[in-house]
């Protein structure tokens, strides 16, 4: 059985990213994300070798099991088996879902980014168990071919990928996630709102607070 539930892979995903431009090595970021209430680290690492992302992500998956906080390597599953993590999440660029070997499936939850409603509606189709959209809104995180979507766009691809839950990724900030919510993302996903900040312990712990409010509104129906 998958180790993680839909309700564990709902909320804060923290990129653990190894962009030099950041002050904070990837396992910082994920220690800092962990204590500040993130559902889920992911391990992007896409400058390191082999052997350095491996490194990183046992220690993450150290610090993630500690804290009880779900644990992804992006892009490469078998780092994500060799490193014990709870899951994989795969880009439009990376081995399909269907390709990774069914042993992996079993004890990997897959995540699919998606930029376009044709790329979604085939994730809905592949053997995920989350589908991210975006850039939702613009993002210099990182490079992208893709324009902003918008929130009309999140919401059409809320309802085509049901029951999958949705990610929000691409410039998700603190002020939109009421938006977000309204739309019926489950979760959103951040790099440089953790990895860029003075204080990236004090910036997880503001995003999840100000998602669960979100979440409890929108829940509610006033949003």
């Amino acid at each position: 059985m998958k180790p993680a539930s839909l309700k564990q892979r709902c909320g804060l995903h923290v990129l653990s990213d190894d962009d030099a431009r950041w002050k904070w090595s990837p396992v910082e970021q994920a220690r800092a994300a962990c204590s500040g209430g993130a559902a889920v680290v992911q391990l992007r690492a896409k400058y390191a070798t082999d052997r350095q992302a491996l490194e990183w992500a046992r220690e993450i998956r150290a610090i993630t099991l500690e804290e009880g906080v779900l644990f992804f390597v992006n892009d490469r599953f078998d780092l994500a088996l060799a490193a014990g993590a709870d899951g994989v999440h795969l880009g439009q660029e990376d081995l399909p879902p269907a390709r990774v070997p069914a042993s992996a499936r079993r004890v990997l939850a897959i995540g699919r980014s998606t930029h376009t409603a044709l790329q979604a509606a085939a994730a809905r189709d592949e053997p995920v168990d989350y589908v991210a959209f975006g850039p939702v809104y613009d993002t210099h995180s990182k490079v992208s071919e893709y324009k902003e979507r918008g929130l009309t766009m999140l919401a059409q691809i809320v309802r085509d990928v049901a029951p999958r839950p949705v990610i929000a990724i691409g410039g998700v900030t603190a002020r939109s996630l009421p938006d977000i919510c309204a739309a019926g993302a489950l979760g959103f996903a951040v790099i440089s709102a953790v990895a860029g900040a003075c204080d990236p312990v004090d910036a997880t712990s503001s995003l999840v607070s100000a998602h669960q409010a979100a979440s409890e509104l929108a829940e509610s129906g006033i949003l």
